[in-house]
């Protein structure tokens, strides 16, 4: 058996005062053990990239999964008025339900790992695997990303505090597809620095949505978000990326959310996520907390995130989740 997640002390770690007034998440604070993955009954299917043995086996010793059933070399669409358009549909309806219920239990107090066990029980209940669990050996059902921490931070026992944000983001396969989305919430006490961030954060993915139809650049959508970002002050993080997602998690084609070269033009029935990262400051950079999963900003700035899976139709776009 793994180790039981055990409380700890959190000390308040306050951020640089340029940025506004919030506590800052250390990297000495990532998690060095983790506890046995949250069951899943064995009726619904699981991705092909998680271990056979993810369930059972001490951590360390699963086997290697077949990452190469996650990567597609061109991305599949979505054909209209079939099966599998329906059943994305489903899925990233049922995500957005899970986000919005989910959202009203975000309060100073609950921890990270209760909201994880929160959105893994609303997710197994609707028939869904939660696609991070297993993902590269991922060892929780969704991330959760607070103030300083850019994207990808792990579930644990740390208390949300009254001046943090967070951003909440889960993923569910269920009946072959994907659906994928996230938020970031603010806390009572979250000064108005940590709120204008959040607020155009949300516009900046609110930008790039805009701009999908047929025949629009991919990389229209990174030029769009970045000058408004340049404008209120922020910068993007270009070290993670939108992604193309349908019967896989992720593939063709990458939506970068800065000035970029990426190839390629908007079709219908293109399937993607768009998924800003606003950094306070003009460093957007971060860096990778030794548990191989956490990338928290170089200076200790606050970010926030945003995402929607948005389907290419013949004459615009429409959000799925």
């Amino acid at each position: 058996m793994r180790p039981s997640l055990i409380a700890r002390q959190w000390a308040y770690h306050a951020g640089p005062s340029r940025f506004g007034t919030y506590p800052i998440l250390l990297a000495s604070s990532a998690m060095t053990s983790y506890p046995d993955p949250l069951p899943v009954p064995a009726h619904i299917p699981r991705p092909d990239y998680v271990p056979a043995n993810f369930f059972t086996a001490p951590w360390g010793e699963h086997d290697m999964p077949d990452m190469d059933q996650d990567q597609a070399a061109n991305g599949e669409k979505i054909e209209f008025g079939s099966e599998g358009e329906q059943a994305i549909r489903k899925v990233c309806k049922d995500a957005a339900w899970i986000l919005k219920k989910v959202s009203k239990i975000v309060k100073p107090g609950v921890t990270t790992s209760q909201l994880d066990e929160a959105i893994h029980k609303m997710i197994i209940e609707r028939g869904a695997y939660p696609a991070p669990l297993g993902y590269s050996f991922f060892p929780r059902s969704c991330t959760t990303s607070v103030n300083n921490v850019i994207v990808h931070g792990i579930p644990d026992d740390r208390p949300l505090h009254p001046q943090d944000i967070i951003n909440l983001d889960l993923t569910l396969f269920k009946g072959g597809y994907y659906g994928d989305t996230s938020a970031t919430f603010v806390l009572p006490d979250t000064d108005k620095p940590g709120r204008d961030l959040v607020s155009a954060t949300e516009e900046a993915l609110d930008i790039g949505i805009r701009l999908c139809k047929p025949g629009v650049r991919y990389n229209e959508i990174g030029k769009a978000i970045e000058d408004f970002a340049s404008r209120h002050g922020f910068s993007v993080n270009t070290q993670v990326s939108g992604h193309g997602i349908g019967k896989r998690f992720h593939q063709p084609p990458w939506i970068f959310h800065g000035r970029n070269t990426e190839p390629g033009k908007m079709e219908p029935g293109d399937c993607f996520t768009i998924e800003p990262c606003l950094v306070q400051g003009s460093d957007s950079k971060g860096d990778m907390w030794d548990d191989g999963w956490t990338l928290a900003s170089n200076t200790g700035a606050r970010t926030a995130q945003f995402e929607h899976q948005v389907l290419v139709t013949p004459d615009g776009f429409e959000i799925l989740t």
